[in-house]
């Protein structure tokens, strides 16, 4: 096959002690899923099924070392947010939820940076999120954990500090929709392929960063992530 172009630049993960890497499909994200962080946004947690948005694979960055982001243009509110990330390694369809684990490959840490007064003022008016969540190196992920090395963590302590100081700090069994969960829902409306990423939804304590600040992203037993915000 000839292409008019040069293909885009195939997005990977690395995959924690392993040689081959993670091919990144499609990046889902999970939104307000910690209730805390619901009421921080002025919504309640009490809702109807969980909701989500996307983020293009250009997204991804691959922080299993060190890495940076650019200070993105155009906000003057740029915020972290941490999240546990679900890699999918089998597809499916209207997957039932007490077989949704079986289709996880592993589980990362991972940032949903966000441009939030582009977010609100989308939010605000009725339009769509792209330019608040799905724009350029917005998602920072550290190495992939194979489920079948760690199996699948239902609680663990989730932590962000900026600059060595404490923003974000919760556990990871207090998501309102479980993995299994997210995974069943998401794959009623859409049929899910090896690949695809689930971020899924961030703890209270989001805020601002600048250039320069170092954040520094947890999971236990998934490893940290330290990403700097450059100018």
């Amino acid at each position: 096959m000839r292409l008019a172009l040069e293909a885009p630049a195939l997005r990977t993960l690395t995959i924690a002690g392993r040689d081959e890497r993670f091919p990144v499909n499609r990046v889902f994200c999970v939104g307000r899923n910690y209730a805390a962080h619901a009421r921080e946004m002025g919504k309640d947690p009490d809702r109807e099924p969980p909701f989500f948005f996307m983020k293009p694979a250009a997204a991804v960055v691959d922080a299993a070392q060190p890495a940076s982001v650019t200070y993105p243009p155009k906000t003057k509110n740029y915020h972290h947010e941490i999240e546990l990330v679900v890699a999918i390694g089998r597809g499916g369809r209207d997957i039932p939820v007490a077989l949704a684990l079986a289709h996880v490959y592993g589980y990362a840490v991972g940032l949903d940076m966000t441009r939030r007064d582009l977010q609100l003022e989308a939010r605000d008016q009725g339009r769509p999120w792209e330019f608040g969540k799905s724009f350029a190196w917005s998602a920072p992920i550290g190495a992939l954990h194979r489920a079948q090395d760690i199996g699948h963590p239902l609680a663990a302590a989730i932590t962000l500090t900026v600059n060595g100081q404490a923003r974000q700090q919760s556990d990871i069994a207090k998501l309102i929709w479980s993995v299994s969960a997210c995974v069943a829902v998401l794959s009623a409306y859409e049929a899910l392929e090896p690949g695809d990423l689930i971020m899924t939804g961030t703890p209270e304590g989001v805020g601002a960063v600048m250039a320069g600040d170092l954040m520094r992203g947890e999971v236990q037993g998934l490893g940290a992530i330290e990403v700097r915000v450059t100018g």
